[in-house]
């Protein structure tokens, strides 16, 4: 009895000093605290609630990356009234990339409150995922209209430059097809497997140029996965000085 009591204390502890960071973070308390626990709760310390399903991150970062989108969307929508519909898509791919997610989940914070036992073979997208996690955390919590106010002026007024993402060339997908198409090689996006399944299920990518696999790629989003693969082509690619 004795134990459960310093147990809860403890527990109780930890969710004040959490609460305390998401006020700070969002200008408001948080209702279920729960949910932005799961929300920075890595699947490697995950436990199973369900038929192997686990209480991590990754069904939130699926909500918020969709949440994520359709704010982003709308901003830009606005922003730029007269831009057509590539324009658009381009800046915003640029905004919720897995690199610029990283940096907002640094700058915020957020990889500080991530829970994870790795063992030092951290991903890359671990951060930038725990963001997105959190974004699906605050509509389920706080609903659409909040969520878009926080994305809005607490994370792209605040911590993005429009301009400068304007005039940045982050599609590496785009970029290397380009490149391709320049030096007539032929470019293949190959998916090699799909392992797992439903919210969790991965997405194994390569890139092929002539027949010749340059990179590989492995995310929960096969957009991202393809983002990533052929960012370390290109990657490979400068190393070789083949200038882009």
């Amino acid at each position: 009895m004795l134990r459960n009591f310093f147990t809860s204390k403890s527990t109780r502890s930890s969710d004040k000093k959490l609460e305390q960071t998401i006020r700070l973070v969002c200008g408001f308390s948080p209702s279920n605290i729960s949910l932005y626990k799961q929300a920075f709760r890595h699947v490697s310390v995950a436990t199973e609630i369900k038929d192997g399903k686990k209480n991590s991150n990754e069904r939130l970062e699926y909500l918020g990356d969709a949440i994520l989108g359709a704010i982003v969307a709308e901003y830009l929508f606005q922003l730029f009234p007269f831009k057509d519909e590539g324009f658009l898509t381009q800046v915003r791919s640029r905004i919720v990339n897995g690199a610029q997610l990283n940096k907002l989940a640094s700058k915020l914070g957020i990889d500080k409150l991530i829970q994870c036992d790795l063992r030092g073979n951290i991903p890359g997208s671990m951060n930038g995922d725990a963001f997105e996690a959190f974004i699906g955390a605050i509509y389920l919590d706080k609903g659409f209209k909040n969520t878009q106010k926080f994305v809005v002026e607490r994370i792209i007024k605040i911590h993005l430059d429009i301009n400068e993402i304007e005039n940045t060339d982050t599609d590496f997908k785009s970029k290397l097809i380009n490149y391709c198409q320049r030096e007539k090689k032929k470019l293949n996006f190959n998916l090699l497997e799909e392992i797992g399944k439903g919210p969790k299920k991965e997405f194994v990518i390569s890139v092929e140029i002539e027949g010749k696999e340059i990179a590989l790629s492995q995310h929960t989003s096969k957009r991202r996965a393809e983002q990533r693969a052929a960012e370390l082509a290109i990657q490979k690619l400068e190393g070789q000085n083949i200038l882009f």
